[in-house]
């Protein structure tokens, strides 16, 4: 009977969302249903909600019920939520950043003021997935980006003033 319970958690478990710790700052996408007035209630409407925030507690091991409580602070109030992160109703979890921690529970930082609350950030590697996306990007946008940062210098007419590229104040 066990087994039989082990072999569907597995099944359910998200095994991209294995690599969130403490100090990181995460954009949680969770489906919302949005009740319309007047609307019959056969057909559901969803909407994706982010929460934006730093992860302060990692719960329950890498098991199905695993959580992450994430904090942010909104209109000088802190606002902390905890998401079951195998849940269905989280569509996807995005890093924005990894801090330096040497802590597996971040409450102080509910009492951390200003500065006090700002964890040094550190650098982590993309994974090979994304590095292909980024590159896919980058050559695309190379050529306008390179059009704008001329647009803007004003250095893009005076290449084509001068093409030898010599400076005129010389």
């Amino acid at each position: 009977m066990a087994t039989k319970i082990e072999e569907f958690d597995k099944l359910q478990l998200n095994s991209s969302r294995f690599d969130l710790r403490p100090g990181d700052t995460v954009k949680v996408h969770e489906k919302i249903p949005v009740l319309s007035e007047g609307k019959s209630d056969k057909k559901s409407v969803e909407r994706i909600q982010v929460f934006e925030g730093l992860i302060i507690a990692r719960k329950h091991g890498k098991g199905i019920s695993a959580t992450i409580t994430v904090r942010k602070i909104v209109a000088g109030v802190g606002v902390e939520k905890i998401f079951p992160i195998h849940a269905p109703v989280i569509e996807k979890i995005e890093i924005v950043s990894r801090g330096k921690v040497r802590r597996a529970k971040l409450f102080y930082l509910r009492e951390a003021k200003g500065r006090k609350s700002r964890l040094k950030k550190k650098s982590f590697i993309v994974p090979a997935s994304d590095k292909e996306h980024l590159k896919e990007n980058n050559a695309e946008g190379l050529e306008t980006n390179e059009k704008e940062a001329d647009a803007i210098t004003g250095q893009g007419a005076a290449k084509e003033n001068n093409p030898s590229g010599e400076n005129e104040n010389n």
